[in-house]
């Protein structure tokens, strides 16, 4: 037996931890797999049985510079823990970790373990210290051999890059020449629907708008396969909205050549596992940036506007951007306008039923517990039609310059997708050319093979007359007013420019698309004087004007009464009624201010709202109905009694005022008499005195 390997050793299994750092290694370098299997082997040699040797190898084509994602190797450590591992068996130190951390970890629980370290070099027990300075040091190699490598290959990289000279798959509408060079697309196709696609994100101002615009045209967009059978072919397909992202944030499209811009980087998970992730980099920290590189679809400003666009785009973007494109609602000036007492944009908020009652919020100081009260708030119909009044003075003058040229550009528009058709009617139509050449080509006495062409042939040509088909079908609903009575009814309708602006047809998305034409951004500035308002228009061409808004009062305060009439109701409360004053309103014609006529409850309602009193009309000789139970030492049900029966005289001044009792010296001795001599009501003051005190003596 080994010295090293003891009885204790060989009662526990063997683990032999076998990985490579890639699947390309895995596929490619199988001698190093087979050694490492061999291992089995040795460990058998040694004096395990093939019961007690267990093969860990889950972690093949996985690196060893974290432990993270290591399924295996998290078992061979939580197992050597536990004391269950005997023997640790691999190829060399690299296989079981790149990070020293986790080496040393390792080491730390075999030496408390004793369990034992076996490679193709030798038999090491990490409680030995000569072992575990040996150990250490092919941990430390193993982790700067890493070091060099990545150091070399990243090098050479980042040199050959700084020259512009790596090559890298290139995105859809380039292509590398013989000489290495970056090229347009030989494809005129592909071409054009590149170019096609950054003019619809101009004109609607969002990747969703370019997903929508393609649909709606029913055009395809190409993307190249790298590797496989399909290597270097085209393969069209439906645009999505990652694809429209996609080609927006490439720089390769603005002849600009680009290292750098994701990175790789390391971060500690909330578990306190250290990771790396890959990150998209700032502009500012790509490691290589070559302007005018290549031929371009783009100039390098459009790029950027794209980008500032695409971010102001961003639902969670800096409150203080404003713009982005257009959206859904009936707020025209939504993502125009920021508020003048915190410079952060006002949002739009919808009430009513199905939010037909839009308004522009600021509430930051809200938000933040500044205040109780928003910053801002207004109607969006008072602020829009402010704005549409003045865009409508501004461009009156050039109204039939803009039809005209509106028109020009919707042809335009339509006859870019009518090209695409064309040219996707084109390769149909080589595509069918192809595959007849190719059934003509064939020997006809092979019937296998020219039957499968023939199928091919007539597959061809179905798909060429549905694409046909669709084209026709695309003209039919997207056709445009390019007859010569199509063009002068265009410029009737350019001298009644609020009718079109107004016009069914006319959608809240290309009156917002139109506004952000004219106008860069809005300011709403709250004025100390109540109900009133400017807006500090800023347009695109850089002038700036203030347009006063006047808000009018709102609910509350149009049925609000003025301050004439409360005081006529505070002077005549003095002496009548509030039927009587209300009377007297009718008879005068005044109206109340829903339009109606004045009555007792509006009057007693005003007089709450403004702490009017009720005037006291009762005369010295009256007397309440509280005020005649407490004379005859009786019940107040007793009053009502003689109120109901007409016992005692009333004066009463409407159905729910109080009872006032006048009681003449006669008739107070005839209701003395009455409450003495009735036996009920002695009865009751008898339970009543009987009752006061029983609870005394309590």
């Amino acid at each position: 037996m080994i010295p090293k390997i003891q009885t204790t050793h060989l009662e526990k299994p063997a683990y032999i931890y076998i990985r490579q750092s890639t699947m390309a290694q895995v596929r490619h370098h199988q001698e190093s797999t087979e050694r490492q299997y061999a291992l089995r082997d040795k460990a058998m040699a040694l004096g395990w049985p093939s019961e007690r040797i267990r093969i860990l190898d889950r972690d093949l084509g996985i690196s060893g510079a974290q432990v993270n994602g290591r399924a295996d190797f998290q078992s061979l450590v939580a197992d050597v823990s536990m004391r269950k591992v005997g023997a640790v068996f691999s190829l060399e130190a690299s296989r079981l970790s790149r990070s020293s951390a986790d080496w040393h970890r390792l080491l730390e629980l075999c030496a408390f373990t004793d369990t034992v370290i076996i490679d193709e070099d030798g038999i090491y027990n990490p409680a030995d210290f000569n072992d575990q300075l040996l150990l250490g040091l092919k941990g430390t190699m193993s982790q700067a051999e890493l070091h060099f490598l990545r150091a070399r290959l990243q090098g050479g990289k980042r040199n050959k890059a700084q020259k512009g000279e790596l090559r890298f798959p290139l995105p859809v509408g380039f292509v590398h020449d013989e000489g290495g060079s970056i090229v347009f697309d030989p494809d005129s196709q592909v071409q054009h629907v590149v170019r096609f696609l950054f003019d619809s994100f101009h004109q609607t101002g969002s990747a969703y708008g370019v997903v929508h615009h393609f649909s709606e045209a029913g055009l395809q967009f190409p993307k190249r396969a790298y590797g496989g059978v399909w290597n270097g072919r085209l393969i069209w397909g439906r645009l999505t909205g990652s694809r429209v992202l996609g080609v927006l944030n490439n720089p390769v499209y603005a002849g600009a050549y680009v290292h750098g811009r994701y990175q790789s980087v390391k971060e500690i998970t909330p578990d306190g596992v250290l990771c790396s992730r890959v990150k998209k980099m700032p502009i500012s920290d790509w490691t290589v940036l070559i302007q005018d590189h290549h031929e371009s679809y783009i100039s390098w400003e459009e790029f950027m506007q794209n980008q500032q666009l695409l971010e102001r785009n961003r639902t969670n973007a800096d409150e203080t951007l404003i713009g982005g494109a257009a959206r859904e609602g009936l707020a025209l000036l939504q993502g125009l306008l920021l508020c003048a007492h915190c410079g952060r944009r006002i949002t739009v908020r919808y009430k009513g039923n199905g939010g037909l009652y839009p308004t522009y919020e600021c509430n930051w100081r809200r938000r933040e517990a500044l205040s109780s009260h928003a910053c801002l708030h207004l109607r969006c119909d008072l602020a829009d039609e402010s704005i549409i009044r003045r865009v409508f003075e501004v461009i009156q003058p050039k109204q039939i310059e803009i039809a005209i040229k509106a028109m020009e550009e919707l042809q335009r528009r339509q006859g870019s997708i009518d090209t695409q058709w064309r040219m996707k009617i084109e390769r149909a139509q080589y595509e069918a050319q192809l595959a007849q050449r190719r059934y003509e080509e064939v020997d006809p006495s092979n019937r296998l093979v020219a039957a499968t062409l023939e199928r091919h042939w007539n597959e061809a040509l179905t798909k060429l007359e549905k694409i046909k088909e669709a084209f026709s079908k695309h003209q039919y609903q997207q056709g445009i007013p390019v007859t010569e009575e199509q063009k002068a009814e265009l410029r009737t309708l350019a001298h009644d420019l609020p009718r079109l602006w107004k016009a069914p047809t006319t959608k809240a998305k290309d009156r917002k698309r139109i506004l952000r034409l004219l106008i860069k951004d809005i300011t709403v500035e709250k004025l100390p004087i109540p109900k009133q308002l400017v807006l500090h228009v800023r347009w695109q061409g850089g002038a700036v004007e203030d347009i006063p808004v006047i808000v009018p009062p709102n609910r509350a305060d149009q049925i609000r009464y003025p301050e004439k009439i409360v005081e006529r109701i505070r002077a005549m409360a003095r002496k009548h009624t509030d039927a009587q004053i209300a009377s007297t309103f009718n008879l005068e014609n005044i109206k109340s201010a829903k339009g109606g006529i004045f009555t007792p409850g509006i009057i007693r309602w005003i007089r709450y709202k403004h702490h009017i009193l009720k005037p006291d009309l009762k005369r010295p000789n009256e007397l309440t109905v509280s005020e005649v139970a407490k004379k005859f030492a009786i019940s107040r049900y007793v009053v009502y009694y003689w109120i109901e029966h007409q016992i005692v005289p009333i004066r009463r001044l409407s159905a729910i005022s109080p009872y006032w009792i006048t009681l003449s010296p006669s008739k107070e001795k005839e209701l003395s008499e009455w409450v003495k001599n009735s036996s009920k009501i002695n009865k009751q003051r008898s339970h009543h005195s009987q009752t006061i005190a029983i609870g005394g003596a309590v």
